[in-house]
């Protein structure tokens, strides 16, 4: 047998496996899609269901991949401290709790209604976040999510601040949450921008 019919010997059994195991994975594509369909006709698309667990892993999975690599990478240069941190909470007052809460829960008047909800940022799943991570979210929002892109109404140092106290939301004490409380009410997204003593 010459070798270009054994080359095609071996082609032809190649495809025949390739196929066998082709046609089982595309008739459970289809399956997941029919099932899909039709959870989400009888369901609809209602934003004041609690999202199931696989919906919830695909938000978090959105979330990590709209940062690219390079931005994952990113240092925060604002150095954390006392003024910084107070400077950060009132623009977080001012920007974020409306949907994200006081205390960082998504438990606040629009987060509630948001589908999916905001992450409780005071949780691993987004303290595991890198600063450049954050920072990037922060600026350019995620998509098919409630996160808008505040790149347009943050300055670069804005967005770092925010970083700032996103990382310092689990250690908030009853009184940081009383003070955030008492800022002055969201004025829809009006931009504050902060100086700083270096």
């Amino acid at each position: 047998m010459s070798e270009i019919a054994q080359f095609g010997l071996v082609q032809a059994s190649y495809n025949s496996k390739r196929m066998r195991y082709a046609l089982p994975c595309l008739a459970a594509a289809v399956a997941i899609i029919a099932v899909t369909a039709a959870y989400v006709v009888r369901r609809g698309f209602s934003a004041r269901e609690e999202p199931n667990a696989a919906e919830a892993f695909l938000a978090r999975q959105l979330r990590h991949i709209a940062a690219p690599r390079r931005a994952r990478q990113m240092a925060n240069p604002v150095a954390a401290s006392p003024e910084v941190l107070a400077d950060a909470m009132a623009h977080f007052a001012d920007h974020c709790a409306i949907c994200h809460g006081n205390d960082g829960s998504g438990n606040a008047l629009i987060g509630k209604g948001l589908y999916p909800k905001p992450p409780d940022m005071r949780q691993r799943n987004t303290q595991n976040l890198s600063d450049g991570e954050l920072y990037y979210i922060i600026q350019n929002g995620v998509r098919w999510t409630g996160m808008p892109a505040w790149r347009l109404q943050h300055s670069d140092e804005d967005s770092w601040l925010l970083v700032s106290f996103v990382r310092n939301l689990p250690t908030l004490t009853e009184q940081d949450i009383d003070s955030l409380r008492e800022m002055p009410e969201p004025q829809g997204g009006g931009h504050h921008h902060h100086e700083h003593e270096r």
